[in-house]
C-alpha cells in the first residue's frame, strides 16, 4: 500500500491499542527505509534495537516502560532508537556550535519521523513512548553507553482507529518575514 505523502501524513496517528506486531520482514523492509533519514555530513548516527521475540518484548515491557506504555504498546513489536552521542555536530571529539548533542537528537527525530511515516505507508502503526526507563532497556538490550537511548516506538496493526488530535492553528507556530 502506498498512499500519497500529503494523506500520509494526516492519516498517521499514534495508536495505543494493538491486535499484531509488524512481520519480521516488514521490520526489516521499515528499519531500511528509516536509514534513508538525511543526518548531519551522512554520519548515519541513529541506532535501532529490534524487539520481537515475545520473552524480550516482556522484559522490556515489564523492566522499561511504564504501567501505561506497557498496556498502550502492548501487542506491537518495539523499536529502541538511540543515537551515538559526540559524534553529529563535532569535529576532532569538540562541538561544531552550541547545540552539540543536540544534533544527533535532531538527527535521530528525522530519522523516527522516516520510521513511523514509512510504518504508515506499509500499513502499520506506531506510537513514540520517550517515558521509559533508559537504564533497565540499556542494560537489557546491552546498548553501550556511549549512545543516547531516545524514544521505544510501538509498531504493528491498530486495533481501533484513533481520532485525529487537533493541531494549533499556524499563525500561532510560525512566523512569517
Amino acid at each position: 500500500m502506498t498512499m500519497e505523502f500529503v494523506d500520509l501524513i494526516q492519516a498517521r496517528r499514534s495508536v495505543r491499542s494493538y491486535s499484531a506486531a509488524i512481520l519480521h520482514d516488514d521490520l526489516v523492509t521499515l528499519l531500511t527505509r528509516a536509514q534513508q533519514a538525511p543526518s548531519w555530513k551522512n554520519l548515519q548516527a541513529s541506532r535501532c534495537y529490534a524487539v520481537e521475540s515475545p520473552e524480550a518484548l516482556a522484559a522490556l515491557r515489564s523492566q522499561g516502560l511504564p504501567g501505561f506504555n506497557q498496556n498502550s504498546s502492548a501487542g506491537a513489536a518495539l523499536v529502541v532508537t538511540t543515537y551515538v552521542r559526540d559524534v553529529v555536530g563535532f569535529t576532532q571529539g569538540q562541538p561544531d556550535n552550541e547545540v552539540g548533542n543536540g544534533w544527533g537528537a535532531y538527527d535521530l527525530g528525522l530519522h523516527d519521523a522516516y520510521l513511523v511515516l514509512a510504518a504508515a505507508d506499509m500499513g502499520y502503526d506506531t506510537l513514540i513512548m520517550g517515558i521509559r526507563d533508559a537504564d533497565a532497556i540499556r542494560r537489557l538490550l546491552n546498548i553501550p553507553e556511549n549512545e543516547a537511548i531516545m524514544s521505544v516506538i510501538a509498531v504493528g496493526k491498530r486495533e481501533k482507529a484513533p481520532a485525529a488530535r487537533p493541531r494549533k492553528p499556524l499563525d500561532e507556530v510560525t512566523r512569517f518575514f
